[in-house]
């Protein structure tokens, strides 16, 4: 069972998929993160590197993410990649994981590629507002990436606000589920675990049989 998370940077997308993996157990879920998958910039002068459009679909290595869902689902492991968000590179090193009867893929970008979009069984996207949204980032990206206050509010506007409203905002129509204020949400989340639980139990009944 894959299930996409999607929704806007800041909007609580990996909140809800910890909420989850606490519910269900770790025992039977992975969680990738689209943003592991983003393309090694190396190659390009770190001036350069900073400038590059992270919220554009192109930004993200979909033919790879696509391949490993694949083989999580045939019950292959994989190496997921680690990036390194202050040199915006990819690390040398992987994260191996091995398949589980769960696969959880959050990511802003993931409801705009068709290739991803129909391998995923459950597709929920989290709404929250703009301003609420922004401050999340805005701390994130100054605490964990050492990122300027200007540099963060410059991206926004050059990039993030409009790539959100022509990719992301548009993609919200390809939904299951829409779980609003992300990850505070404790009804839309604790349906969504039921039904995980439900599918992970007729997954083990029919090993027995």
């Amino acid at each position: 069972m894959i299930i996409g998370i999607c929704g806007g940077t800041g909007s609580g997308k990996t909140t809800i998929a910890r909420k989850i993996i606490e519910s269900v157990g770790r025992e039977n879920v992975i969680l990738i993160e689209q943003d592991s998958y983003y393309r090694n910039l190396a190659d390009m002068p770190l001036d350069e590197r900073h400038q590059a459009n992270f919220d554009h679909p192109d930004s993200i290595d979909s033919e790879m993410l696509m391949n490993h869902l694949k083989r999580l689902r045939s019950g292959n492991s994989i190496e997921m990649p680690v990036y390194d968000f202050v040199s915006h590179t990819r690390s040398d090193r992987c994260d191996h994981l091995d398949p589980k009867p769960v696969v959880i893929v959050e990511g802003i970008l993931i409801f705009s590629e068709p290739r991803i979009l129909s391998l995923l069984d459950v597709r929920v996207f989290v709404d929250t507002p703009d301003d609420i949204r922004f401050i999340r980032r805005l701390k994130r990206d100054i605490v964990e990436r050492g990122r300027t206050l200007e540099s963060v509010i410059a991206q926004y506007f050059a990039t993030v606000r409009p790539m959100h409203f022509e990719f992301v905002e548009a993609s919200k129509r390809n939904a299951d589920i829409i779980i609003p204020e992300g990850g505070n949400t404790e009804i839309g989340i604790e349906f969504l675990c039921s039904k995980i639980r439900e599918e992970i139990g007729k997954s083990n009944l029919r090993e027995i049989v």
